[in-house]
């Protein structure tokens, strides 16, 4: 199974808190790729994804941090920075090599209420972990503390995980990497079965999104700001900046087919994209159906990775992954 890994020219790196259920998830360019990025959720945390807009000069970045932590995850990207700098990689200026890395965070406050972290040393502990094998996926990384379903409550929600996938056709590699925290259901994208969503009342089933707010069950006030979903989609195609924002646009259509309901205004997705250039040149809107592909696969594989976590507290109960769940 392809996973984001095997686009030539990135690496990918975990550094995971077991004890307050966060982490975060680099993805390493040292050599530089092009980069896109596309807004398709209501409330995004980020960090210098100005950069990533067509109309910048800025034409290749040097890594992306995905994190927990909510707002107060985004520090991990200094860890990041300062890991490449020691190295030699950056933008060349006048005085120093400057590494470019953009940023997004998911909300695991459920869990974790240390405030701090994913932190600075920890940035760096990901880079540092960063290598061109598979992508492990579940509760790792970007991936410990998410979970999915939320609009009824805390709860009734499930566990999720960070996933990955990739293709390889038309002559050219794509994959995705993604970090599913929504409000809603996480769906198979193939055939329409819930893989992580919200439960029943008596918490053995599925209840399915949808119905949920067409029953008038949901507590939207009550959740917001605190879902999102972040994907990755990379391909080895030689595309320049303005090809790469077009598929990271095309590609949010992948969060549509695998999350339901989608790009509410309690979530802050966002779909970043990187060409590494090593390809050959193939029409953006050949990779950009391929990068839809692979982004919902990618959430899907997340969730069936991910793992039940024991009750935490009265606030926080057991919950539950895919793997445990009764079947209809």
């Amino acid at each position: 199974m392809m996973t984001l890994t095997d686009i030539p020219g990135l690496l990918v790196g975990h550094a995971t808190d077991e004890e307050h259920r966060t982490g975060c998830t680099v993805i390493l360019c040292p050599e530089g790729a092009v980069p896109g990025g596309e807004v398709v959720g209501f409330a995004p945390g980020t960090r210098e994804t100005d950069l990533l807009q067509p109309h910048t000069r800025t034409e290749e970045i040097h890594g992306l941090l995905l994190t927990g932590g909510s707002a107060y995850g985004l520090a991990a990207a200094t860890g990041v920075v300062r890991w490449l700098t020691e190295r030699g990689y950056g933008l060349e200026t006048i005085w120093a090599r400057v590494p470019l890395v953009p940023g997004a965070v998911v909300y695991d406050l459920f869990y974790n209420r240390s405030l701090g972290k994913p932190d600075e040393a920890m940035g760096y502990q990901a880079a540092m972990n960063a290598s061109t094998d598979p992508v492990r996926m579940g509760c790792i990384g970007a991936g410990t503390g998410i979970t999915a379903g939320k609009l009824a409550g805390i709860d009734r929600a499930m566990k999720s995980g960070l996933g990955s996938a990739g293709i390889e056709a038309c002559g050219v590699k794509v994959a995705a990497l993604a970090v599913p925290n929504p409000l809603g259901d996480v769906v198979d994208p193939d055939t329409g079965e819930v893989l992580a969503g919200v439960r029943t009342l008596d918490g053995k089933g599925y209840a399915g999104a949808v119905s949920v707010i067409q029953a008038g069950e949901s507590f939207f006030s009550l959740l917001a700001g605190t879902n999102t979903v972040l994907g990755l989609v990379a391909t080895d195609a030689k595309l320049n900046k303005v090809q790469t924002s077009r598929v990271a646009k095309m590609a949010a259509a992948g969060i549509s087919r695998a999350i339901r309901p989608a790009h509410t205004m309690w979530d802050g997705d966002y779909v970043f994209a990187l060409s590494t250039g090593q390809g050959p040149e193939v029409d953006e809107t050949v990779v950009g159906v391929l990068a839809a592909e692979v982004l919902g696969r990618a959430i899907a594989e997340g969730a069936k990775a991910a793992v039940t976590v024991p009750r935490q507290s009265e606030v926080v109960p057991e919950m539950p992954a895919y793997r445990d769940m009764r079947r209809p």
